[in-house]
């Protein structure tokens, strides 16, 4: 099994580690959508200035995760419905053209065109044997990007990138809320499920795959 990067591999900026540290308190619920954010209490609790904060906050409302209120400030960002909904199939959309376009993929390459995708797996279920949520829902996003990145196209993969960012949220609560109520594995399956179908070369097989894997079964969207 491949082991997974550390994200502390690289030194970060007071700003880098400043988002990083709201971002996991709002993708792991501490934070919850919605919620107005007190810089005051916030630059307490992770021990740095205003400025650097009010920076972390400015990228991750660039992430979809924050958003900024005119005279204001800050408070998490809540996503309608219909906005995940619409996220979901734009990302669905993506992946079936990345998958048509992609397969079949060459049986005598070099390098493993599906690499990047049994790391990202590796990973999920690594840090979910762990109990590491944060890193689980990273490792996930990366599963993702990397079947689209199966196109080889790099204007697809720009334009995921946001996609992404702004379902991390939802998709980190439905992972978390699957393993919850049922078996924790059920989510490692599923993602398995979609690898089989690429390893098969089977296009409907896999865009089937990632079109009907449960990622809103455990949303909240009524």
């Amino acid at each position: 099994m491949a082991m997974p990067e550390s994200r502390e591999s690289l030194p970060m900026s007071l700003v880098e580690l400043a988002a990083m540290r709201v971002r996991d308190e709002i993708l792991s619920g501490a934070l919850e959508p919605g919620e107005r954010i007190i810089e005051e209490q916030l630059c307490g609790r992770l021990g740095i200035s205003r400025a650097p904060l009010r920076e972390a906050l400015r990228l991750l409302g660039q992430q979809g995760l924050v958003e900024h209120l005119p005279r204001r400030g800050s408070r998490v960002a809540t996503w309608s419905p219909t906005d995940i909904l619409q996220l979901y199939d734009l990302r669905h959309l993506l992946e079936r053209y990345a998958i048509e376009k992609a397969l079949p993929l060459p049986q005598d390459a070099e390098v493993d065109p599906l690499a990047r995708i049994r790391t990202a797996l590796a990973e999920m279920e690594h840090h979910g044997e762990h109990g590491d949520e944060l890193a689980k829902d990273d490792a996930h996003r990366r599963f993702h990007a990397a079947v689209v990145g199966l196109a080889d196209n790099r204007q697809l993969e720009i334009a995921l990138e946001p996609v992404l960012l702004k379902l991390q949220l939802p998709m980190a609560i439905n992972l978390r809320e699957e393993a919850r109520r049922h078996d924790p594995q059920d989510g490692i399956r599923r993602h398995l499920a979609i690898l089989e179908a690429l390893e098969a070369n089977d296009v409907d097989r896999a865009v089937a795959a990632v079109e009907h894997h449960g990622e809103l079964s455990y949303l909240e969207l009524g």
